[in-house]
């Protein structure tokens, strides 16, 4: 396996120059608010008819559908099930598994880069910095054809949390 490049960047991770793009998404696959609702507007309703037979998803866990109206580079879409903080336990090693499990899909389909989103720190209520340095020790341990990595923050505050996980 290569080392895998990673890098941050604060914008829509819709619009990412990858090869696929995970989004946070909850047990049912139903889409959702913040970057999964994103992600099911920019792609379509063909998303939310494929995710049909692959739900229900577990934390931790993630499947793979075909991107449909994202791109044009953007093949596939990850769907991953992070952990509700609190309330699914044991929520760190769950969360790396949610990132792990990314790769491994993205593996499945010959992909070389990926952007992720800061999974669980939304709704799900995971400390950013502490997400943020778990989503980095699950990257750097993971075995993946992966080159790329773009971690996609919603603002800065979160990007500068990545960059300081980055570097230790």
């Amino acid at each position: 396996m290569t080392v895998m490049q990673i890098e941050v960047a604060v914008g829509d991770i819709t619009a990412a120059d990858v090869d696929v793009v995970v989004t946070a998404a909850n047990r049912s696959l139903i889409g959702g608010g913040g970057v999964d609702g994103a992600v099911h507007r920019a792609a379509g309703p063909e998303l939310l008819q494929a995710l049909r037979p692959l739900a229900p998803c577990p934390p931790g866990e993630a499947v793979i559908t075909l991107a449909f109206g994202l791109g044009p580079r953007i093949r596939h879409v990850v769907h991953a099930v992070g952990p509700r903080y609190g309330v699914d336990e044991p929520a760190d090693d769950l969360l790396a598994s949610a990132y792990v499990s990314c790769l491994q899909r993205c593996d499945e389909v010959g992909a070389t880069s990926v952007a992720f989103p800061a999974l669980s720190t939304g709704a799900y209520g995971f400390p950013v910095f502490e997400a943020c340095r778990i989503s980095m020790d699950a990257l750097h341990g993971a075995q993946s054809a992966v080159t790329r990595c773009v971690l996609v923050a919603f603002d800065e505050r979160t990007r500068k949390f990545w960059e300081r996980a980055l570097s230790v």
